[in-house]
């Protein structure tokens, strides 16, 4: 088995664990800062009518809720199949069933995936080695809107990276998160014919939009 298949298959036992914790975090406090600056960046350049492919979309909470204020469907992908069972639990509580469709997988590895108007990858860049990777097959299928969140690369980042690896390590996980560099991030989206429209930062994530130009 290759070291990116243990990796994913281990990633998705990690996010797994987490599901119901961040179901019930959300319904405490809402998003996080950092996706109120995703959904305000996302609001700038305008979703109305758009068809909406989340990677990494965890419990579902950021494309359903654009999918509420008006975008017109959506397609969530993840790795951790208790994640995509929490989201398909509140897409139907929020009627959204019929505009949503889930896909249990690793993004990399999946084949027939149609292209959106918006891709969103809301703290995915960073659970993947492969950086450059993710980002070229994710601006592939986004027809307009690419919005992401990440790290930001500060020292202590990479230190609660560090500690969190060690921790992992000790658990015999092969999952790992990763700070990759900010500027050749940016670099790789605009080489592609992308321009950033939105930009703003937590001490921990960055967070960026960008159209299509």
């Amino acid at each position: 088995m290759s070291t990116c298949c243990c990796h994913a298959r281990s990633a998705g036992r990690f996010f797994s664990f987490f599901a119901q914790r961040s179901r019930k975090r959300y319904e405490r406090k809402g998003f996080e800062a950092s996706q109120k600056q995703l959904i305000a960046g996302l609001e700038q350049a305008g979703y109305g009518d758009a068809t909406l492919l989340d990677i990494g979309c965890g419990v579902g909470h950021l494309h359903q809720t654009l999918l509420e204020r008006g975008a017109r469907s959506a397609v969530g992908i993840d790795l951790a199949p208790r994640m995509l069972a929490e989201a398909r639990n509140w897409a139907e509580r929020r009627g959204l069933s019929e505009r949503v469709r889930y896909i249990e997988g690793d993004f990399m590895a999946l084949g027939d995936i149609d292209t959106a108007d918006i891709a969103l990858l809301d703290k995915v860049v960073c659970c993947y080695p492969d950086a450059l990777g993710l980002v070229e097959k994710s601006l592939a299928k986004t027809k307009h809107v690419y919005g992401l969140t990440y790290p930001r690369d500060r020292w202590f980042v990479r230190l609660g990276v560090g500690v969190i690896a060690c921790l992992l390590r000790l658990m015999r996980s092969d999952f790992r998160s990763y700070v990759h560099d900010p500027e050749q991030i940016e670099r790789w989206i605009t080489d592609r014919g992308f321009r950033k429209r939105f930009e703003g930062q937590t001490a921990i994530w960055l967070t960026q939009v960008y159209e299509k130009s």
